[in-house]
């Protein structure tokens, strides 16, 4: 029964969400037998198929995409790399749901995952409630945008917004820019923005690391394997970028010859007018833009209390250490499109066993 007394709809795994993770997590079901609506089903709060990848910038073009890895058990070819990434990607996704008949139940939106009687857990959403033998949970960072608190914030009287809300480089035409955040996404915005604003600044709380050469699978597993150790202690996890640093291309290249990555350290204040820093040095400002990244969205699952005194889930590979009916999908290590594929399989392998074992014990 959910909180109104309606009868809860019963399954063995819920997924919630439909990136990448999930739609991995779900097709590794299908693959070993689970059928949706009787076995499995995928919840994803967003209104139609591509994920967080949806909503992403219009000048954010397929070709400008680094490391989209593809879905298991199908190929995304013939792709258009002028195209924006939010169309080629979702129509990818939306193909893939269709192709494997995954059913996926949109738009829901899960309010909270309670212990259930008999050992199940209680999915409560604004679609009803299911009751979930085990759950997989793919909900990702999209719906979380970090944005720091700085002295004087509420004071600027110009228009402050976050990469999630990101419009495309022609929004700031003429208007002098604050651009926050040493990532990715950060230097990618400076470089658009660049050619159409009347000036942009770049500040980030460290100087940024630029990696010269290839990112070599050997590279990329020491990376991982830091982002995992954080997650196994219980702590919240690390990008895997934040430990990769930033491959150096022509682009950058050109933009550090240009001036226009010219770092700066972390302002100490916000005036009306602009940024301030101890030393009293000024910039004016029309636009603070925080490309300042993203925090797990996982507020549905507080009434299990599986967070540990560090902030974060302890997780081991993606089984949640304090309650193994529960996996983190797309959650530190396996934040990456080939994370989140590798994530998945694991997952459901790890379920599998774990469904075997307690029908056994029953």
């Amino acid at each position: 029964m959910n909180s109104t007394g309606a009868p809860a709809h019963e399954v063995d795994v819920v997924v919630i969400g439909a990136g990448q993770a999930g739609l991995a997590a779900a097709h590794h079901l299908r693959r070993t037998g689970s059928e949706p609506g009787r076995d499995f089903v995928v919840l994803d709060h967003a209104p139609r198929p591509g994920g967080a990848w949806q909503f992403r910038w219009p000048s954010l073009t397929y070709g400008k995409v680094h490391g989209m890895h593809m879905l298991p058990g199908m190929e995304l070819t013939d792709a258009d790399p002028d195209r924006p990434s939010s169309e080629v990607v979702s129509e990818y996704f939306a193909a893939y749901e269709h192709a494997f008949d995954l059913r996926v139940r949109r738009p829901v939106d899960v309010r909270a995952v309670r212990e259930g009687p008999g050992g199940r857990l209680l999915v409560e959403s604004d679609d009803g409630t299911w009751s979930a033998r085990a759950l997989i949970n793919a909900t990702g960072t999209w719906d979380r945008p970090f944005w720091p608190l700085y002295p004087g914030q509420e004071t600027f009287r110009g228009r402050q917004l976050h990469t999630a809300r990101y419009p495309g480089p022609e929004a700031f035409a003429g208007q002098r820019v604050v651009v926050v955040g040493g990532g990715a996404s950060g230097t990618q915005h400076l470089m658009e923005i660049a050619a159409h604003a009347a000036g942009t600044t770049w500040v980030t709380r460290s100087a940024p690391v630029f990696r010269e050469g290839p990112f070599t699978e050997e590279f990329g597993r020491a990376a991982v394997a830091l982002v995992e150790d954080r997650v196994r202690r219980g702590l919240p996890p690390r990008s895997v970028v934040s430990v990769t640093g930033l491959p150096l291309n022509d682009a950058i290249r050109r933009a550090l010859a240009d001036g226009v990555l010219d770092r700066r350290p972390m302002f100490e204040r916000i005036v009306p007018d602009g940024v301030e820093w101890a030393d009293g040095r000024r910039v004016d400002a029309d636009v603070i833009l925080w490309a300042t990244g993203f925090r797990a969205a996982i507020d549905h699952l507080a009434p299990l209390r599986l967070r540990e005194h560090g902030g974060g889930i302890r997780v081991e590979g993606t089984r949640v250490v304090a309650d193994p009916r529960i996996h983190l999908v797309g959650y530190g290590p396996s934040a990456s499109t080939i994370g989140a594929n590798r994530a998945g399989r694991a997952a459901v392998r790890d379920i599998r066993r774990l469904l075997a074992d307690t029908s056994v014990a029953a």
